[in-house]
């Protein structure tokens, strides 16, 4: 994860300074983050096959930055990220899983970076995304927890 990290990073930085990668460097890293995508559209995030949304989202990002969407198949990649959506209008890190702030982050930037945000129920997530904001006028990253200053950039961002 640290290495995958790292390599968005240095992605990132190189694109703001506007310095380009070689050709060799941008295709290998291109096809680093294609290769972590799986058959159900998912990304790991190592060798050892973890997957959440997460890795979807560093991997998309990359491969964005780089100008090389076209190396994954996106319609799957939409489908899983689509698949980790909740009744209540958040977003999981794997299918089935509690809605966070932090996924919905990484999920609607996957369907934004892959033209399908009207993949997404807008005034659901608006709603799950308003009920984040505590009495105290905090924001928590899910129902019932105490609010924390990281979720203000996770929710609001996803808004």
């Amino acid at each position: 994860a640290g290495a995958r990290a790292f390599v968005i990073l240095r992605t990132k930085v190189l694109c703001i300074l506007d310095q380009e990668l070689d050709g060799e460097q941008k295709e290998q890293t291109a096809k680093y983050f294609a290769s972590l995508q799986l058959a159900n559209g998912s990304f790991q995030g190592d060798q050892w096959g973890e997957v959440d949304t997460r890795f979807s989202y560093c991997a998309v990002l990359g491969l964005s930055l780089l100008k090389r969407l076209d190396l994954i198949n996106r319609e799957q990649a939409i489908n899983y990220i689509v698949s980790c959506s909740n009744p209540d209008g958040g977003f999981g890190c794997i299918q089935g899983a509690e809605s966070h702030s932090g996924q919905v982050f990484c999920c609607v930037g996957v369907l934004y970076l892959l033209g399908a945000l009207d993949r997404v129920d807008g005034e659901q997530l608006g709603w799950w995304l308003a009920e984040r904001q505590t009495q105290s006028g905090g924001l928590n990253g899910r129902p019932e927890k105490l609010p924390d200053v990281c979720y203000s950039w996770w929710v609001l961002s996803s808004l």
